[in-house]
């Protein structure tokens, strides 16, 4: 086996950002409980419905109590945070600690695909608390321009942990023994592509823009766009970013006419805003179909919003 470089070892190069490495630490270790929970599946009876719903007034799988918890446990028991929220839950979680950071995470994106045996993953965020008081809800409601760090794990063929502290991408695979080792110390989105991630069976639902965009696409190189596209969704936003991330293209969750006040389906905190963090600094583009996504002002913990990212060519074709 390839001796690569830990992830101790990336963080503990990180002087200027230790509680935020810390942090990344108590995280990763909880990714990589939630991917032994998810290789063990029916074995370990973690399939199924749990039989509540959550805030979201989504039936939760077993796998998303799970996750939520193992989370939970590793965070509340890192000195560094001063708080976290999670999409599962209704409230923010304070600690009672002041300073260092708070979190936000999806603990299990995707999970309509747990018992179909296709990737999952976690998503998280990681923001600035309050330097000398005590944080509360509206300290979690800052742009996503003040993430510390953002990342994701996604439980596929490997465990991969993607994830930004400083300017760049980076992201390590999870060895046999379970150690993150640095598989990909750069990651770069090819500013051109030729696939596009849609949810189709929402076309007659989309606003004017996105259809003719889709339309172009769909005519390949006897079209208007002069060539062939094909055609990706896995349903796992972890799973689509991820393949944008390793060979480039466009990911599309718009706003549609099936809730006219809602101004997209994905949450702008979970999910939405550390993917767009990533996105950005692996030299692609995430807006919410008009403006940079890492410029929306949050409102409320679990707000929606409208989410095109990927490869900047085509994101600003479509933007154009």
């Amino acid at each position: 086996m390839i001796e690569l470089p830990t992830l101790e070892a990336y963080l503990a190069a990180q002087a200027d950002h230790a509680p935020t490495a810390e942090t990344l630490l108590h995280i990763a270790r909880a990714c990589g409980e939630i991917s032994r929970a998810v290789q063990l599946g029916a074995v370990g009876d973690h399939l199924g419905v749990a039989g509540v719903t959550n805030v979201q007034d989504e039936e939760q799988k077993k796998l998303d109590v799970l996750a939520d918890d193992i989370l939970g446990r590793a965070l509340g028991a890192c000195e560094c945070v001063a708080g976290y929220a999670s999409e599962e839950r209704e409230h923010a979680h304070l600690t009672g600690r002041s300073g260092g950071v708070l979190v936000l995470f999806d603990p299990l994106d995707g999970s309509s695909n747990i018992d179909v045996n296709v990737s999952i993953g976690t998503i998280f965020s990681i923001l600035p608390a309050p330097e000398n008081e005590t944080p509360t809800t509206e300290s979690f409601l800052l742009p996503g321009r003040h993430q510390l760090a953002a990342g994701y794990a996604v439980y596929g063929p490997q465990t991969v942990l993607v994830l930004t502290v400083s300017a760049e991408v980076v992201a390590f695979t999870q060895d046999a023994a379970g150690i993150w080792r640095l598989t990909h110390d750069r990651l770069a989105v090819p500013a051109e592509t030729g696939e596009f991630a849609i949810n189709m069976s929402n076309e007659r639902h989309w606003a004017e823009p996105i259809r003719q965009y889709i339309a172009g696409c769909l005519q390949g190189r006897d079209g208007v766009r002069g060539k062939d596209f094909n055609m990706r969704w896995v349903g796992s936003m972890v799973a689509d970013v991820h393949r944008i991330m390793m060979r480039g293209g466009i990911f599309l969750y718009p706003w549609d006419a099936r809730d006219p006040s809602r101004p997209g389906k994905l949450r702008l905190l979970y999910e939405a805003a550390p993917m767009a963090l990533l996105i950005e600094r692996a030299g692609g583009v995430a807006i919410d179909g008009e403006r940079p996504l890492l410029d929306v002002t949050p409102t409320s913990l679990h707000q929606r919003v409208g989410v095109v990212l990927g490869s900047a060519a085509e994101v600003g074709h479509l933007a154009a």
